[in-house]
């Protein structure tokens, strides 16, 4: 029977090195990333309802599997996902080796708890196991160096090269995974499949870490080469124009484009205001509230920084902070708060 295979994992090395091994594995495969807290649930809420969407619009007998890996359940939280894979047929796998989830995987034959080993070891050798994955083990020395790196076994061979493969995807903040989560992903699993290519090589942690910029680079590069920077903005102001109404937020008439912890907005702002021209501003706003704004003379953002966020700055480019700004892990909420706050400024200043 064909299947299809939806697969939550953590946002870190281990979490990401788990979807890659899925990926390799799975022909149909969708993924998503959570962080702990109430993000988790968030995305099991996204996976059901995309389950129930691909269901009624398919109608034919596929098997469905929610893959987690690398993420604890608390039992309320195992309790809820159960139920909802048996009320749409789905099968439930959980790979993890947090002890928090003890509780958990006592309870739940799907769940699977083993605190010795990392994440993506767990995974591999279950997809070996069940899908009969990488007889070759072409992956197995990738695995090795995150298993390394991940519970931390300094005296092993692949320890180094694991802690450059970590820096390496904690850092990787160009595209940012709430506003574009898959391309956020596929960068990242881009890094780690680069990474598995050099892990054997000489002096390979110093191989990895020296040819990195190069590598992401190489992700970004259209059909000339640039400084990274500019290759990233392109990439990005590429993103922020196709998905510009989704992104659109308004200020006392004008528009603007609305990023999330996007950052680098002299690049990016400007970049997106020249590609936009039906577009009067570009704001992007971090975790902590604090924004930047950027404009194409079409609006002194200086005055707007000032208005709305005790800010200031240049007519084209100015900054500030939202008071009492509220984070979210979904961008539509972000937007909405965002909007309802200049509007509200607007309000009671007009």
């Amino acid at each position: 029977m064909k299947q299809h295979v939806y697969h939550l994992s953590h946002i870190d090395l281990d979490g990401y090195g788990c979807q890659y091994l899925s990926g390799q594995c799975f022909d149909t495969i969708a993924c998503y990333n959570a962080n702990y807290g109430p993000e988790v649930t968030a995305r099991l809420e996204e996976i059901v309802k995309k389950i129930e969407q691909d269901t009624f619009i398919q109608q034919d007998k596929i098997e469905r599997l929610i893959l987690i890996t690398d993420l604890n359940l608390s039992t309320k939280e195992a309790k809820w996902i159960e139920n909802e894979a048996i009320r749409i047929g789905a099968k439930l796998q959980l790979l993890d080796h947090h002890a928090t989830g003890a509780n958990a995987a006592e309870r739940f034959a799907w769940y699977k708890l083993d605190t010795t080993r990392c994440a993506t070891l767990i995974t591999y050798d279950w997809l070996q196991t069940h899908y009969d994955f990488d007889k070759e083990n072409k992956y197995a020395s990738i695995v090795k160096a995150i298993n390394a790196i991940d519970i931390w076994l300094d005296d092993d061979a692949f320890f180094e090269y694991g802690k450059v493969m970590l820096g390496m995807i904690s850092g990787a903040r160009e595209i940012g995974r709430i506003l574009f989560p898959d391309q956020d992903r596929a960068f990242k699993l881009f890094m780690i499949d680069a990474a598995k290519d050099r892990v054997s090589k000489k002096n390979a942690p110093i191989v990895l870490d020296n040819e990195l910029h190069e590598i992401k680079k190489s992700f970004f590069k259209q059909s000339t080469d640039d400084t990274k920077d500019n290759l990233v903005a392109t990439y990005v102001t590429d993103l922020l124009t196709q998905d510009k109404q989704r992104l659109t937020i308004t200020y006392q008439g004008y528009k603007g484009i609305l990023g999330y912890n996007v950052g680098n907005a002299s690049i990016i702002g400007n970049a997106s205001m020249v590609a936009n021209e039906d577009y009067d501003f570009y704001m992007d706003v971090n975790f902590r509230g604090n924004f930047s704004l950027r404009s194409n003379n079409k609006l002194d953002v200086s005055a707007m920084a000032a208005h709305i966020g005790n800010g200031g700055g240049h007519v084209n480019a100015s900054g500030g902070k939202i008071e009492g700004y509220k984070d979210s892990f979904v961008y539509t909420d972000v937007r909405k708060f965002i909007q309802a706050y200049i509007d509200e400024k607007c309000t009671t200043t007009a």
